[in-house]
């Protein structure tokens, strides 16, 4: 008499975790991450001192570690006498609301135009897919600054721009999972069973293109973060004293040499916050994607 045991495969989220933690490199992205959405969420709270708070006596003070620098401040101040390590915290807020609303809303809008000309084909696809490639056509940056400058210089607007500049590239990603889902015996066959056009897309054909579009809303959150901040940094972005880490960089660029600190942290910032949605972003992709798993 022989006994059989019967071991039960994992769940969909545990293996997806299984997977996604085997890349180091995703998982410290992923911690970092956690980690700003922390400040994000108590900035009030972790903030030694108030974002706009100027002390007159302690203009351009250095970190807590340099000669002359206090532990009172530890990044050190700007040129009126804020806090550095404060103005930093309640940037990550913008930063990742802005990135937040950019994905949202280019995700959203791209899937939509994506499905549709994946679906119908014909007139349709040609037309949305013509005016995305003219986007396309554009380098992103130049689009945003275009589209900026029509709205006039806002955290809001600068926004919108990043979600017009970032649309064609979920539309291309939906269109192209759309069209390789409709050869699919599944799709066959509810076609055949009489579902209707909002069901086919939105019911039977999104949830299996999800993947693709689930990592390339991680890198697109890194490159809404970007592109903030290149427009605040060229003055077209969130507007002062708004403490937007590309705002920031571009009010210290006069202290280059003099004061080192001023441009330094909020560059890191930025710096790292991209490379995290990067690396997580790669994770994803090494988890999501059949293909790669062995």
């Amino acid at each position: 008499m022989t006994v059989q045991t019967n071991q039960n495969p994992p769940s969909p989220l545990m293996e997806f975790w299984l997977y996604f933690s085997a890349n180091r490199g995703a998982l410290l992205g992923f911690v970092y991450i956690l980690f700003i959405l922390f400040l994000v969420v108590f900035a009030d709270v972790v903030s030694p001192h108030a974002a706009h708070e100027q002390f007159r006596d302690s203009l351009l003070l250095p970190p807590a570690w340099a000669d002359g620098g206090s532990w009172r401040f530890v990044l050190g101040t700007d040129d009126i006498g804020r806090d550095i390590l404060s103005r930093l915290i309640h940037g990550s807020r913008l930063s990742m609301l802005a990135g937040a609303l950019v994905v949202t809303l280019s995700l959203c809008i791209g899937i939509i135009l994506g499905l549709l000309a994946g679906y119908f084909r014909g007139f349709v696809d040609t037309f949305i897919m013509r005016v995305a490639d003219i986007m396309l056509s554009i380098p992103s940056l130049l689009l945003a600054i275009a589209v900026v400058a029509i709205l006039g210089p806002s955290l809001v607007n600068a926004s919108i721009a990043i979600v017009i500049v970032s649309m064609p590239h979920y539309i291309r990603l939906t269109r192209a999972s759309t069209i390789s889902e409709m050869s699919k015996d599944y799709v066959i066959s509810s076609r055949v069973a009489g579902a209707g056009a909002l069901r086919m897309m939105f019911i039977n054909i999104l949830p299996n293109c999800l993947a693709p579009l689930i990592v390339q809303a991680t890198l697109g959150f890194s490159n809404a973060i970007l592109d903030m901040a290149a427009l605040g940094f060229v003055g077209l972005g969130a507007q002062p004293p708004l403490p937007e880490w590309g705002s920031m960089l571009a009010d210290a660029r006069q202290f280059v040499q003099s004061a080192w600190w001023v441009v330094t942290f909020p560059g890191l910032m930025i710096l790292s916050t991209v490379l995290a949605f990067n690396l997580m972003g790669d994770g994803l992709r090494d988890a999501l994607d059949p293909k790669l798993k062995q």
